[in-house]
C-alpha cells in the first residue's frame, strides 16, 4: 500500500482544495496518469498518480481543503508493477499488514509546449501531462489534430481519455457521403447571476484567496504611500506607436508594461523593497520577478514575469499579454505563478482613482495603478494646462522598510514616468 499525500503546488502554498477525483476506488491507475484535480489560490492543476496500481481508498472528498502533506488517497501496487515470485515456490503465508508507505503525489511537471510536426504555430501548442504527451507521440498526433481535441480537464486541459477518444474516432471509417464530421463545440457554461437574499457558495478559489488575504492582514503591518504622476509624455508616446506596435507584434501596447518597466527601475534603486521578511533577517532577492494581477471569473490570479529586469518594454508587453490570456483560459502552469518578488495591480482599468492593495506574502510590496484622467494642473511658470494624471499607491511591509525608503521608491517611479520620451527604447 502507498499513501498519496497532498503535494506542494508552489512556494508559499500550504494547502490545496480537491476539485475533482479523476478515478474512483477500485480503478486501475498508471504512473503519471491524471489522478486528481487540485485548486489553490494561485493555480488549478491536474496531479498525476505517483505509481501504478489500484486506487484502494479516497481519503479526502471533493470540495475539501487540506494542508500540504495530508494523506488524500491510498494506492495498492498491482502484481504487474512488482516482481512476481517463481512458480516453483509455495505461496507465502499471509504477512502482518504493514502501514501504508507515504508517497507525495508528484506536483505537475513544468509543462513544456508540444510543437506539432510541420511547424505548428504557438497558438496550437497545448500544455500536457507526461502521460498525455507519451500517448500523443505513440499515436503520432500532429499539432493540427491536437488543436481539434476538446479538453475535458480544468481550463480545457486535454486528458489521457480525451486523446484515447480522439484516436478511437480517427480509426473509424469515413462517412459514406465522404463528408468530414465535426463535433459542434459546446456552448460555454455561464454561471447564474447571484440572487439577492441568498447565500453564494464559496468556490475553492474564492476560499483560498480569502485565506491568503486574511493571513496577509494578520501577519504583515501594512503601510501606504501615494504619488500623483503626470503621464502625459507616456500617453503621447503610446498614442504614437500603438498602431505600428500592434501591426508588428499582433498585440496591444497597454500602459501596464510601461509601469512594470518603471517599477523595475525603482526596485533597482531601492532594493530593500525587492525583499521578504524572515525571522533570521530581511532576504534581499537577486532577481526581480514582477507579478501582474489578472482578473478572472472567480477572483484574481497573479502570474509572474520572471527576470523582468532583463526585459525591454516590448518584451514586458508580450510577456504580460501571454500570461493574461493563459490566466483567463485556465492554462497557467505552476512555474507561471510562483517566484514573484513584487506585484503590480491595475484597478484603474475599472476607472478607480485611488486604490490600495493587500500585499501577497512573502513579498514586501504591491503597487496599485489607478485610471489616467485628464485634469487641469499648474505647470512651470504657474500656467494651467490639461495633463493626463494618474495616482500610484504603494502598499509596503513596514517590518521590511520604513516610509522614507518607500517614498524614495515611489518618487523614483514617478520621475521615470514623467521623464519618459521617445528616446526610451521600446526594444
Amino acid at each position: 500500500m502507498a499513501s498519496v499525500k497532498m503535494p506542494q503546488l508552489g512556494e508559499s502554498i500550504t494547502e490545496g482544495t480537491i476539485s475533482k477525483w479523476l478515478k474512483k476506488p477500485g480503478d486501475q491507475v498508471k504512473k503519471y496518469e491524471g489522478l486528481v484535480e487540485i485548486i489553490t489560490d494561485k493555480v488549478n492543476a491536474e496531479v498525476p498518480a505517483p505509481l501504478s496500481g489500484v486506487l484502494k481508498e479516497i481519503k479526502v472528498k471533493e470540495g475539501a481543503t487540506v494542508t500540504v502533506g495530508t494523506e488524500i488517497a491510498v494506492i495498492e501496487e498491482t502484481a504487474a508493477a512488482t516482481p512476481s515470485a517463481p512458480k516453483s515456490q509455495p505461496a507465502p503465508q499471509a504477512a502482518t499488514p504493514q502501514p501504508a508507505t507515504p508517497i507525495a503525489a508528484p506536483a505537475p511537471a513544468e509543462e513544456s509546449a508540444i510543437e506539432g510536426q510541420g511547424g505548428g504555430s504557438t497558438e496550437g501548442r497545448t500544455r500536457l501531462s507526461p502521460a498525455v504527451r507519451a500517448l500523443i507521440e505513440e499515436h503520432r498526433i500532429s499539432d493540427a489534430e491536437l488543436s481539434r481535441i476538446e479538453g475535458s480537464g480544468i481550463g480545457g486541459r486535454i486528458s489521457k481519455k480525451d486523446v484515447e477518444d480522439y484516436v478511437a474516432k480517427r480509426a473509424q471509417p469515413a462517412a459514406a457521403n465522404g463528408e468530414q464530421r465535426q463535433q459542434a463545440p459546446a456552448a460555454p457554461a455561464t454561471a447564474p447571476a447571484p440572487t439577492p437574499g441568498t447565500t453564494v457558495p464559496l468556490s475553492p478559489m474564492r476560499r483560498a484567496i480569502a485565506a491568503n488575504m486574511l493571513k496577509s492582514k494578520q501577519t504583515i503591518p501594512h503601510a501606504w504611500t501615494v504619488a500623483e504622476v503626470d503621464m502625459t509624455n507616456v500617453v503621447r508616446f503610446r498614442q504614437k506607436v500603438k498602431d505600428s506596435f500592434k501591426e508588428r507584434e499582433g498585440i496591444d501596447l497597454t500602459y501596464v508594461p510601461i509601469i512594470v518597466k518603471a517599477v523595475v527601475e525603482g526596485l533597482k534603486a531601492v532594493p530593500i523593497l525587492n525583499a521578504s521578511w524572515s525571522d533570521q533577517g530581511v532576504v534581499l532577492h537577486k532577481d526581480i520577478n514582477v507579478g501582474v494581477a489578472v482578473s478572472v471569473d472567480d477572483g484574481l490570479i497573479v502570474p509572474v514575469i520572471h527576470l523582468a529586469d532583463r526585459m525591454s518594454i516590448a518584451g514586458l508587453a508580450k510577456a504580460t499579454d501571454d500570461l493574461a490570456k493563459r490566466a483567463r483560459a485556465g492554462k497557467l502552469g505552476i512555474p507561471d505563478v510562483q517566484g514573484a518578488t513584487f506585484t503590480v495591480n491595475n484597478p484603474g482599468t475599472f476607472g478607480t482613482i485611488l486604490s490600495y492593495s493587500i500585499i501577497a506574502p512573502p513579498q514586501a510590496g504591491i503597487l496599485a495603478m489607478d485610471a489616467i484622467v485628464k485634469r487641469p494642473v499648474v505647470v512651470e511658470g504657474d500656467a494651467i494646462a490639461v495633463r493626463s494624471m494618474m495616482n500610484l499607491c504603494l502598499s509596503f511591509d513596514h517590518r521590511v522598510l520604513d516610509g522614507v525608503s518607500a517614498a524614495r521608491f515611489l518618487q523614483g517611479v514617478r520621475r521615470w514616468l514623467e521623464g519618459f520620451s521617445e528616446q526610451v527604447p521600446l526594444y
